[in-house]
């Protein structure tokens, strides 16, 4: 072999992007990531790729990347060694911790790091600072998903995976546009509609999804309580509700049954004709095999919870759970939702959603952890810690997010960071966000790492290691490893990412037996698995579900209004979402050519008539302005969104979060991140 031929090896790994889990092959050549190549072999993109996913590997050797520790001195960051930074990371966060107690601290990571990263991490923050002020990103996103499926089902989860979609007879998708925002799962719905699938679609807005569906049903924003209660009245009204299923398996019929009798005709609340109503209610309703699929149009409101518990009504009315071709299945935003709120880096479990209010639970993790006295209170959430910056949180460790971009009221967000005494974020870029830190940690990516994501149905899917973090950066477990010996910390001392994820399994009963050794197979395992010779779960509650009797949990709920709707003064109803080239805040994405060359910059899409009445042209620069702030972006003039509605989307600084509520949802605390009242003027008043 010649000396100057190039040695390249493809590695197998995941996509580090949406929740599909798609998994592909890193292309190296000399230490380098030069490409991707999709796996053939994979059951769950079968050889496919998104846009996203074909440049997700641009972003790896970009020359912005972090490669030392900064540490900032007089109001500037310079270089130093990582002896230097971790020391003074666990000097000030013990002193902080000897100060003011564990709930003086707040520790956030994200959801598109490997679960072996979230777990070591909320580990920390217990271990070392008996602490559940712990969350993830999960939060402002899939957080009433959690809950809202757990009251329903007993489990936080989807129930079914993506390819049990083309099972179905009939496909409702409802806040979702995967056409965008989950591509390769939007390409089960395309084959379902080739198969003679029926689709509806049920979103304010003319989505690239709902060009796909065979019905689409706009209805007015936020409205989901009354137009679900609005289905199931007439499908109690018909006789159509799966009368033995809620006999044997479900509770709370009665009291369902009682409220939506006030929703008959709720028209005037959500803006769908009746006769359209009763359709899409009929058509649900008699399908042998129905399925939902929703996404944030249904979580990220202030009645996001209750959103999620209507779409496990509908579900369990109609007896459209335990088997396949059914059930209800949120579409996860990021790589790793799932997994990350799994790991327990949630203020209110430990991994595999133990609870950590209950003795016994707690019992066992001391007796793991080999430590006492672990809380039984629930913590503080992502956006609560960020309203308790300066105040209760003294000090704050952020690994892997953007609160300055991707949090709701981004002012406020900045003006709390630069309150607190220290903050240390770790991550792979400078971010927006970093320039309020006192330390950054440089991590490294999806491809410098070995570990697992869990996708959108559960899977758990490997991550490998293809080439090394540039310069002095780390993995992010070595970080915190060596964080915890600073510290004195006992049960860190785990080099790999297999150590991490076996000390997880031992105290997981849902996860035992997903062992590496399983992992291997392209097929991947679906949680739960409890045991070794266990094979996994794709299909959840056959037999019964999660709750403590092991039936079902149907809900009475009234529709309520969001917590800020259009009047006189902000005239417009503000509509966020996701881009098909883009993810989050274009830490990633933004560095690939192909995906900042398609949209540059930000934009919102406005009526036709709403343009037309303030003058407003296609292309122009326009000003949006809410009660917490305003940002400049270009005008789409469409017919795309209702006359009143705009939207748009979420991915760029000074963008859409300037203008975005924080007030929550009261059960998982969720933002109200897709609706808020906005004013519309030409830029500069011309």
């Amino acid at each position: 072999m010649s000396e100057n031929t190039e040695l390249m090896k493809y590695v197998a790994t995941t996509c580090p992007y949406c929740g599909v889990g798609c998994t592909l092959n890193l292309v190296v050549s000399n230490g380098k990531v030069v490409g991707v190549e999709p796996n053939q072999r994979s059951p769950i993109n079968e050889g496919k790729l998104c846009p996203k996913g074909v440049t997700c590997w641009e972003h790896i050797h970009s020359p912005d990347r972090l490669t030392t520790p900064l540490i900032k001195k007089d109001g500037k960051f310079v270089e130093a060694s990582w002896e230097e930074a971790l020391d003074l990371v666990a000097k000030n966060l013990k002193a902080i911790y000897d100060k003011h107690g564990p709930k003086g601290l707040g520790f956030q990571t994200s959801c598109r790091t490997v679960n072996e990263d979230c777990y070591i991490f909320q580990k920390l923050a217990r271990v070392g600072f008996k602490t559940n002020n712990v969350d993830n990103c999960a939060r402002i996103c899939h957080g009433p998903s959690v809950a809202g499926l757990s009251l329903s089902f007993g489990s936080g989860a989807a129930t079914n995976g993506f390819e049990d979609a083309l099972n179905s007879d009939f496909i409702l998708i409802w806040g979702s546009n995967a056409v965008e925002a989950h591509p390769l799962a939007g390409r089960r719905i395309a084959q379902a509609k080739k198969r003679g699938i029926p689709i509806v679609v049920v979103d304010p807005r003319y989505s690239m999804t709902a060009r796909l569906a065979d019905t689409w049903v706009r209805f007015n924003p936020s409205t989901h309580i009354a137009l679900a209660n609005s289905m199931m009245y007439w499908i109690i009204k018909e006789g159509l509700e799966d009368k033995k299923f809620i006999s044997d398996r479900v509770n709370g019929f009665d009291d369902l049954k009682k409220t939506v009798e006030n929703y008959a005709d709720a028209e005037a609340i959500h803006g769908v004709p009746l006769d359209v109503v009763k359709d899409m209610a009929f058509r649900y309703a008699k399908a042998k095999n129905a399925v939902i699929i929703y996404c944030l149009g249904i979580t990220e409101l202030t009645t996001g919870t209750d959103n999620v518990r209507s779409m496990g009504n509908l579900a369990l009315l109609t007896g459209n759970v335990g088997r396949e071709g059914v059930g209800v299945n949120p579409l996860r935003g990021q790589n790793n939702v799932q997994g990350a709120c799994d790991m327990g880096a949630y203020p209110n479990v430990y991994s595999g959603y133990q609870k950590c209010e209950v003795a016994d639970n707690r019992a066992k993790m001391e007796k793991a952890w080999g430590i006492t006295d672990l809380p039984d209170w629930y913590g503080a959430t992502l956006v609560e810690q960020i309203k308790q910056c300066g105040e209760e949180i003294k000090g704050m460790y952020i690994l892997g997010l953007n609160p300055a971009v991707t949090y709701p009221d981004s002012n406020l967000v900045k003006a709390q960071l630069q309150k607190l005494d220290f903050l240390v974020i770790q991550d792979i870029f400078f971010t927006e966000s970093c320039q309020y830190a006192h330390v950054i940690l440089p991590g490294a990516c999806f491809a410098e790492k070995d570990g697992t994501f869990t996708s959108g149905e559960r899977r758990i899917n490997r991550v490998r290691k293809a080439v090394n973090p540039p310069g002095q950066a780390k993995e992010d477990i070595h970080i915190i490893s060596e964080l915890a010996a600073k510290m004195g910390l006992k049960g860190f001392e785990l080099p790999t990412a297999k150590d991490v994820w076996d000390d997880m399994r031992a105290v997981t009963p849902s996860m035992f037996g997903a062992t590496y050794e399983k992992l291997e197979k392209p097929e991947s395992i679906c949680w739960p698995c409890p045991t070794e010779e266990h094979l996994g779960t794709p299909i959840l509650h056959r037999e019964k579900f999660g709750t403590a009797d092991g039936k079902g949990n149907l809900f009475g709920i009234e529709y309520r209004p969001p917590a800020e709707v259009a009047d006189a003064e902000y005239p417009f109803t503000l509509m966020t979402g996701r881009l098909i080239f883009h993810y989050h805040s274009r830490s990633q994405t933004g560095r690939a050519a192909d995906m900042h060359r398609e949209v540059p910059e930000s934009y919102a899409q406005i009526n036709v008539e709403d343009a037309k009445r303030l003058g407003i042209k296609n292309g122009e620069y326009v000003k949006l302005k809410s009660r917490r702030g305003e940002t400049k972006t270009l005008a789409r003039v469409t017919d795309e969104v209702a006359p009143g509605v705009v939207y748009m989307t979420m991915h760029f600084p000074e963008g859409v979060n300037n203008l975005t509520n924080t007030a929550l949802d009261p059960m998982s605390k969720m933002p109200e991140l897709k609706h808020c009242a906005i004013s519309i003027e030409k830029f500069g008043g011309n």
